[in-house]
C-alpha cells in the first residue's frame, strides 16, 4: 500500500465525506446526501454526534444576547469594531494550538514564546535601532526556532509535550524578563508599523462590502467544486440545498458584518490579516498532504506510522507552527497597547488561547478540528470579556463564566466522541 493511498484511506476530519453514505451488498458506499433535506442532515449529525460548530454558534448568540440584554452598548458598531480586533492576538495563537490539539498534545509554552516575541521586537527597535520590518521577522523566526527546538525534545527525545512546553513556559518567560531589564517595559513606537497593525483601518466602505462579497463568492464556488469532483468520483457529497443554505447564512453574517464595521471606522487591518491567516491555514490542513498527515496522526499514531509517514517530522512541524503563531499573536498583542512589558504573556493569555480552541470544536483527543475553531472560540470568550468590562463587573466573574463555558465545551466534546464510538466513527 502505497503512502499516498493509505492517506486518502483516512477518515477525513470531523467526520465529513464519511458520512452520509450507506454500504451496499457489493460492498460499495452508495450515496445518500442528495435525498436529505439540511434538517435532516442536521438531525442526524446530532444523534451521531457530529455537530461541528452548531453548539459554539449557538452559545455565542446567547451570549451576545443576555449582554446586550444587560448593557445597550454591547453590540454597538463601536464595541463590535474593537472587538474584532481584540480578537486577533489571542485568536492567532490559537490556531497554532488547534495544530498541536489536531496531535492530541498540549503547548504550554504559547503565553510565554508571544511575551518573548513582543519583548524581543522592542529590544531590538528601542534600544538597538533596528528597523521595524527587520525586528518583526527575527521576531516571528524566533518563536519558529523555539517551536523546532521543544518539537525536537518531544519527537526525537520522547519527553511527553506536557513536560517540554511546562519547561518552556518557565524558561522562555524568564528569557523575557531578563531581556526587559530592570524596568520592565519598553514603549513601542505608536506611529511604527507594529503600531499599524492593529490601528489601521480601511475607511472605504467598499473594503468591507468587497471582502464579504468575495468571501461569499469563494465559499460557494469551492464548495460547489468539491460536490462536483465528489459526485464524479462516485463518493458522498452535500446536496446543492444545503450549499445553498451555507452561502445563505454566511453571506447574511458577513454583510452585517461589514455594515457594523462600515458604521464606526471601516474594515480593520488586522481583521483582514486575522481571515487570510485562517483561510490558508485551513486549506493547509483540508486540502494538502501535510493536513492529511496531521489528522492521520491524530486518529492513530501508531497505524500513520505503519503507512510510512515520517511521524517525528510532522510532530516537530507541528510545534513549529504553534511556536510561529504565538510569536505573531504576541506581536498583534504588542501592537494592540504599544508595549512589552513583563506582563506580556501572562498565563491568562495561555489559558485563553486553549480555551478558544477547545470552545471553538477542536477536540482534546486529537483529529478533529479546523482553523476556524479558534474564531468561534476567542469570539466567545472576547465577548464575554467585553461584556464584562462594559458591565463594571469584577474580572474574576469573567474567569468563572470562561472556565464554566470550557467545561461545557468539553462535556459536548467527550459526547460527541461516545456517540461516534456507538455509530462506530473512531
Amino acid at each position: 500500500m502505497s503512502r499516498t493511498w493509505a492517506l486518502r484511506k483516512q477518515k477525513p476530519p470531523g467526520g465529513q465525506g464519511a458520512a452520509g453514505g450507506t454500504a451496499t451488498a457489493a460492498g460499495r458506499r452508495a450515496p445518500a446526501f442528495g435525498a436529505q433535506n439540511p434538517l435532516d442532515l442536521l438531525r442526524r449529525r446530532f444523534h451521531s454526534g457530529e455537530l461541528g460548530s452548531v453548539p459554539v454558534a449557538l452559545g455565542l448568540i446567547v451570549v451576545w444576547i443576555i449582554f446586550e440584554s444587560l448593557n445597550e452598548n454591547f453590540l454597538s458598531p463601536r464595541n463590535l469594531s474593537n472587538l474584532t480586533v481584540d480578537i486577533v492576538g489571542t485568536g492567532m495563537i490559537a490556531v497554532g494550538v488547534v495544530f498541536v490539539l489536531l496531535l492530541g498534545e498540549i503547548d504550554l509554552s504559547v503565553g510565554s514564546v508571544s511575551g518573548l516575541a513582543a519583548a524581543a521586537f522592542a529590544v531590538l527597535t528601542v534600544n538597538h535601532g533596528v528597523p521595524e520590518g527587520l525586528a518583526l521577522l527575527v521576531a516571528v523566526l524566533g518563536g519558529t526556532a523555539i517551536g523546532a527546538v521543544q518539537g525536537f525534545f518531544f519527537a526525537k527525545v520522547g519527553v511527553p509535550a506536557f513536560v517540554v512546553t511546562l519547561a518552556g513556559l518557565l524558561g522562555w518567560n524568564g528569557l523575557m524578563l531578563y531581556i526587559l531589564g530592570v524596568n520592565g517595559t519598553i514603549n513601542i513606537d505608536d506611529k511604527g508599523l507594529l503600531a499599524m497593525l492593529t490601528s489601521y483601518y480601511f475607511n472605504n466602505v467598499a473594503a468591507a462590502y468587497g471582502l464579504a462579497a468575495l468571501g461569499t463568492a469563494g465559499y460557494f464556488l469551492v464548495s460547489y467544486r468539491d460536490v462536483r469532483r465528489r459526485r464524479a468520483a462516485g463518493v458522498p457529497a452535500r446536496p446543492l440545498s444545503e450549499i445553498l443554505l451555507r452561502t445563505g447564512v454566511l453571506a447574511v453574517i458577513s454583510l452585517a458584518a461589514a455594515v457594523v464595521l462600515n458604521q464606526f471606522l471601516g474594515l480593520p487591518l488586522a481583521l483582514l490579516i486575522f481571515l487570510v491567516v485562517l483561510v490558508g491555514l485551513d486549506c493547509v490542513l483540508r486540502r494538502t498532504r501535510y493536513g492529511r498527515m496531521i489528522f492521520a496522526l491524530g486518529g492513530s499514531v501508531e497505524a500513520a506510522r505503519r503507512t510510512g509517514l515520517n511521524v517525528d517530522l510532522v510532530r516537530i512541524s507541528v510545534f513549529m507552527v504553534s511556536g510561529t503563531m504565538a510569536a505573531i499573536g504576541g506581536l498583534f498583542l504588542a501592537s494592540r497597547v504599544t508595549s512589552a512589558s513583563q506582563t506580556s504573556g501572562a498565563g491568562l493569555l495561555l489559558m485563553d488561547a486553549i480555551a478558544a480552541a477547545v470552545i471553538g470544536g477542536t477536540s482534546l483527543f486529537g483529529g478533529r478540528g479546523r482553523t476556524w475553531s479558534a474564531l468561534l472560540g476567542v469570539l466567545v470568550i472576547q465577548s464575554i470579556a467585553s461584556g464584562v468590562a462594559l458591565m463594571g463587573i469584577r474580572t474574576a466573574v469573567q474567569f468563572m463564566i470562561t472556565g464554566g463555558v470550557l467545561l461545557i465545551a468539553v462535556v459536548i466534546d467527550s459526547l460527541s466522541r461516545r456517540a461516534q464510538k456507538a455509530h462506530g466513527r473512531v
